[in-house]
């Protein structure tokens, strides 16, 4: 039976030009959460905590997956990509050898909420050609069950495949609705036993196979490995994040927004954004 591994409650603090955001994995966690590097709760109901947005920044190494709950954001970046993704659709952008994008909220319903998850590379893919994909709300599969109701973003659940998959590393990433007092009881089949799985729960309360201490919105769970998952809601029902992927097992050096395996390639990267070459 999987049970509750760890706790991560989230540290409020701003980011960007000035955005309001709660982590909730981070630079302390790397090593226990591999390969999931970082874990933000972005947004508020105040436009200005956000409307400053994330302009121009670098990243290499990794890929962040955006996940919007409510309101728009635009990217744009060094490669000529650009687009818009609303509530209920992902922004999945592969860093690799080095990309410089911003990422601005639009104005339209007067609050934004959303999640950032970032994705370590494996080393043999750190150096990879940059890639922006888009994953349209209408292009996530939906699986329906008396219980919940689960999107499909990357991987797969009952057969169904994500919407998007990872280019270069296997991602299992859902969005699970509980209606109140149901349960999210699924069985990990072998293939899948090396994988670590978390949860971040941004909506209502669940418990987490016999341990009956509620764990409440917003905060993030890592699971026990095991081939039984049990996820109860409250009587409010509950959302959450289901996520979970094959650690890398390598070293992590991380510096900001560069996360390469060693010091010497952080240095590297950080010469080449001060002399103009950090874009391959």
């Amino acid at each position: 039976m999987v049970t509750v591994k760890a706790i991560y409650n989230p540290k409020r603090m701003t980011e960007g030009a000035g955005v309001s955001i709660q982590r909730v994995l981070g630079f302390e966690t790397r090593y226990e959460c591999d390969p999931f590097l970082l874990l933000d709760y972005f947004g508020s109901s105040s436009e200005s905590e956000y409307m400053a947005g994330f302009p121009e920044h670098p990243h290499r190494g990794f890929e962040t997956i955006t996940y919007m709950l409510e309101g728009q954001v635009k990217h744009t970046d060094s490669t000529g990509s650009s687009g818009i993704i609303g509530p209920g659709e992902v922004q999945w952008m592969t860093a690799g050898s080095g990309i410089i994008h911003s990422e601005m909220p639009l104005s339209d319903s007067g609050k934004m909420y959303g999640i950032q998850l970032w994705l370590n590379l494996p080393q043999e893919y750190k150096m990879v050609k940059p890639v922006y994909r888009e994953l349209k709300r209408e292009d996530i599969p939906v699986v329906e069950t008396t219980s919940s109701q689960v999107k499909v973003i990357s991987g797969k659940y009952r057969k169904r495949d994500g919407g998007m998959q990872g280019l270069y590393k296997p991602v299992d990433i859902f969005d699970v609705k509980l209606w109140p007092d149901s349960v999210f009881d699924e069985v990990i089949t072998p293939e899948f036993w090396s994988y670590k799985y978390f949860l971040f729960i941004y909506e209502g309360k669940v418990t987490v196979a016999n341990d009956p201490k509620p764990i409440k919105a917003p905060c993030g769970v890592a699971l026990s490995q095991g081939s039984i998952i049990q996820i109860r809601a409250g009587e409010s029902g509950a959302n959450f994040l289901f996520f979970g992927a094959e650690p890398n097992n390598e070293p992590i050096a991380w510096h900001g927004p560069i996360v390469m395996n060693t010091d010497a390639e952080i240095r590297k990267a950080l010469e080449e954004l001060s002399n103009g070459n950090f874009l391959k």
